[in-house]
């Protein structure tokens, strides 16, 4: 649902009498802050043309770079999906990366092929080759683009021949096998809108259908005594594996994609589904006191508190609220998650709230609590939220940055550096740092909904 304009227009004063508590630098005003914006979108597009530029020097034909060895890494070998090219692709649009744009361009038209005999995750390929192929697509017109994306949604429509209609984790592209019973609410329903999307574009309902009827079936099975889900379901018998209910991991854009699915197709059922979903999801796992707010872990089954855990992946849920409507709870959330970050110079990946410590000290360069910036300036135009995206920028650049690219932290406490610079990077944390500064009709927030790999899709048809 697209919030109201009410909603999309809240003072700074409104969302403080609501709890949020910036603390931030004191942000420059009129002519002053346009150019300090404009420098310091500049300065994102300089970091993604010199991670962007390693990657091609240094694992170009790869799926992503390891930037502190120098060395390629691949998903599946000897199978590559060009995860890195497909995943950067409208970035380089967005920043007017024209070269870069056209050479990759070039690369996925004459290179790719989806007829390969190798067991794919679904959730993983839907999100980032399926969404950047069909974003490409509306960006560019060509033809090519949704000509791959439509074989690469035939080949993996066998995943959802379940006796329930859940998807199986995994399918191979050649021959249609599938593995994976037990999945995952994110996993199975995170789909809808790419292939939604597809359906729409090719005029194949089928595409549509069957990630709609997972929907459904696992809505149908969250717990009727608190509307939870848990964290891990068997697709074969439609049984709960585990009852562990939350926000993060495993979960996490299930409630994200029944909100933009009613945005971007105007499906109401996916939109009262997702509604009432969050309404579970705020009178079982939040937890609000002097400390802020925050979410945490509760059995599904009886809402009974488990664990008081928050972390990197659940920063993606302030902007699920500002779609929503819900500003004011967005704000206040969003503040607990910058506070996490600045507490360590950069996040963790999982955090106990209650005794404020570290429990997963890696960082993967995720962005999360960067898209919700994003969503919540454009909600708000509070420029609180620039200044914490400067935050993100200048820590980023201090603790990840390295000789030919970025790559992630093994500890957050020790800044000890890792060797990986996923493609998500380049196609999220970097993509919505440079729209956060960028002028805003580099963009038109209103007419697009990103998906969760942030590829941008519009309502075309």
């Amino acid at each position: 649902m697209i919030p109201s304009r009410i909603a999309l227009t809240l003072p700074l004063a409104a969302l403080l009498a609501l709890g949020a508590r910036p603390q931030v630098t004191a942000p420059a005003t009129g002519r002053s802050a346009l150019d300090e914006r404009d420098r310091l979108a500049a300065r994102v597009k300089v970091e993604f043309t010199m991670a962007w530029r390693h990657y091609q020097a240094r694992a170009a034909g790869h799926d992503e770079l390891n930037p502190v060895s120098g060395t390629p890494h691949d998903w599946t070998s000897p199978t590559v999906f060009y995860m890195t090219p497909i995943d950067a692709f409208d970035t380089m649009c967005l920043m007017g990366l024209k070269d870069e744009a056209a050479e990759t361009e070039t690369l996925l038209l004459n290179r790719l092929s989806f007829d390969r005999n190798a067991s794919v995750q679904v959730f993983e390929i839907t999100i980032r080759v399926l969404g950047g192929l069909l974003t490409a697509y509306q960006f560019t017109g060509e033809p090519r683009f949704l000509a791959l994306a439509t074989d690469l949604g035939h080949r993996m429509l066998p995943a959802f021949d379940s006796p329930t209609g859940m998807p199986y984790r995994f399918v191979n592209l050649r021959t249609g096998t599938t593995t994976g019973a037990d999945s995952n609410p994110a996993e199975i329903g995170t789909l809808i809108l790419e292939f939604g999307t597809l359906a729409k574009l090719t005029k194949e309902p089928v595409f549509y259908d069957k990630p709609k009827r997972a929907l459904r079936a696992l809505f149908a099975r969250r717990s009727p005594a608190t509307g939870l889900v848990g964290e891990s379901i068997n697709v074969d018998t439609g049984a709960w594996t585990s009852p562990t209910s939350h926000i993060g991991g495993g979960i996490d854009s299930y409630y994200e994609y029944l909100i933009k699915c009613e945005r971007l197709f105007g499906d109401a059922e996916c939109g009262r589904m997702g509604r009432e979903s969050l309404a579970a999801v705020n009178a079982h796992l939040a937890d609000d006191g002097p400390a802020g707010l925050w979410y945490g872990e509760a059995d599904m089954n009886t809402g009974r508190r488990t664990a008081t855990v928050y972390g990197s992946l659940q920063g993606y849920l302030p902007a699920v609220f500002v779609l929503a409507g819900d500003v004011g709870r967005a704000a206040r959330l969003q503040q607990s998650g910058f506070g996490m970050w600045t507490q360590f110079g950069v996040e963790p990946e999982t955090y106990n709230y209650q005794t404020k410590q570290a429990v997963e000290k890696g960082y993967q360069l995720r962005p999360e609590i960067v898209e919700s910036t994003y969503y919540l300036w454009h909600a708000t135009h509070d420029p609180t939220y620039l200044e914490m995206g400067r935050r993100f920028l200048d820590d980023l650049v201090a603790c990840c940055r390295v000789d030919a690219g970025y790559t992630v932290l093994e500890d957050v406490t020790t800044k000890t550096k890792g060797d990986r610079m996923p493609s998500f990077f380049l196609a999220e944390t970097l993509k919505y740092l440079y729209l956060l500064f960028a002028p805003e009709t580099t963009l038109d927030f209103d007419q697009v909904t990103f998906n969760t790999e942030a590829h941008p899709l519009r309502r075309t048809w």
